[in-house]
């Protein structure tokens, strides 16, 4: 097993994600989320959304900061924003992941 040693500086940012960011994370999480349940399926991404690293760096590719410390509410929010329509709007986010094909 690896040694783990070092540490890490994570400021908390305050502020709001800007508009046009919130919009291409929806759009570029969207797709991205669509392509991993076609791919491998809805409990994959359920366990990958669960994984801290991975989660981190999902935020990180959709434009999000690295070390923000919003970047769970805002991948969730861009989530949510993009998923609920897929549903017919019926479904929460968690919903939406679940009832989905």
């Amino acid at each position: 097993m690896a040694h783990r040693a070092g540490s890490a500086d994570l400021p908390l940012h305050g502020g709001r994600v800007p508009k046009w960011l919130g919009d291409r994370m929806t759009r570029l999480g969207t797709v991205i989320t669509q392509a991993i349940v076609h791919e491998y399926g809805r409990d994959e991404l359920l366990r990958r959304l669960a994984h801290p690293f991975w989660f981190q760096s999902f935020g990180a590719v959709m434009g999000m900061d690295w070390h923000s410390s919003g970047i769970t509410t805002s991948v969730l929010g861009a989530l949510k924003r993009g998923l609920t329509p897929l549903s017919g709007g019926r479904y929460s986010l968690w919903g939406a992941l679940l009832a989905w094909p």
